[in-house]
């Protein structure tokens, strides 16, 4: 919430202060989206369809004796933020009070670098709860998460008039990350165009492009091409129709309720570009059943099905 901003920045900024004015600016974003960000209900909303999927028709539950009353759920899901609350040391303290000893862990996004996945798992390596953790650290090649990008770029095109939907351009996004991931070779931009290149299979010919969004304010390079200079470019061309699908994102938050439906879409707005952006993956069924199938195959390689 508006009131939450400066207190997250400071953990995200590692508790360095943020100048006045970023606070301000950062402030004014979650005020322009409606006063706070709904990606905690939305995370929610997401562990309780994967955990209702881990444990469906009996396949994941135990202590089954006949009588409904009698079973327990095998699975459970837990939510852990980086930067927020319920932050990842205090879920995962919970989880050790109830009696919790073995976890598969699952960042809720698709495509690894060390800023990003590797990061969660280091604070949960931090925590030091004594739970054994079985990380999963990519998942973009998931099926049931490309089929679910293909599905809702599919239905966003409806949105287009018919006669102009053979030539909707799609702008696959991710969030941008400093350039100095390159040094690594850390693999994230390659795991994005992976992405791309297996949606576009399921999707058929059509004129697409990735790019980055939201690179944070700060000195240093980030990676590029970013998506607004591709939204420009393709309006000097002449394209009139343009599609976002954010790739590196599942739920809705700041980077997509500002930086895509409003800064995006005044930008396309002032270039006489017809903007739209797919939805949100959310619980989308296809997904959800595909990262179920993904946490089965972990606890069955860490030897704990």
């Amino acid at each position: 919430k508006l009131e939450d901003v400066e207190p997250y920045l400071l953990d995200v900024r590692g508790h360095r202060e943020t100048p006045r004015e970023i606070v301000e600016e950062v402030r004014e974003r979650y005020h322009r989206i409606g006063g706070r960000s709904p990606i905690l209900e939305q995370t929610w909303a997401q562990a309780a369809a994967l955990e209702a999927a881990l444990n469906r028709g009996g396949e994941g539950r135990r202590g089954a004796t006949g009588g409904e009353g009698d079973e327990e759920p095998r699975f459970r899901a837990f939510v852990g933020m980086r930067h927020w609350h319920p932050l990842i040391a205090g879920t995962l303290a919970d989880m050790a009070a109830a009696g919790i000893r073995r976890a598969v862990g699952l960042a809720m996004a698709p495509h690894y670098s060390r800023l990003s996945i590797g990061a969660y798992f280091r604070k949960v390596e931090e925590a030091g709860a004594g739970i054994a953790v079985a990380a999963i650290e990519r998942w973009g090649l998931l099926p049931g998460y490309l089929d679910a990008l293909a599905q809702h770029v599919r239905a966003a095109l409806e949105r287009f008039p018919a006669q102009a939907r053979d030539e909707v351009g799609v702008i696959f996004t991710a969030h941008s990350l400093p350039q100095r991931i390159l040094d690594w070779g850390d693999p994230y931009p390659q795991e994005l165009r992976a992405t791309v290149e297996a949606v576009m299979q399921r999707l058929g010919p059509r004129p697409h492009e990735f790019a980055f969004q939201s690179a944070a304010m700060t000195p240093d390079p980030w990676l590029g091409p970013d998506a607004g200079e591709v939204i420009e470019r393709w309006a000097a061309e002449g394209r009139r129709h343009i599609l976002i699908a954010p790739i590196g994102f599942v739920t809705e938050h700041v980077e997509i309720l500002y930086d895509v439906d409003i800064v995006f879409r005044e930008q396309a707005a002032a270039l006489g570009v017809h903007l739209e952006r797919i939805d949100m993956l959310g619980t989308a069924p296809r997904m959800i059943e595909g990262l179920a199938a993904l946490v089965r195959e972990r606890a069955q390689e860490a030897g704990w099905l």
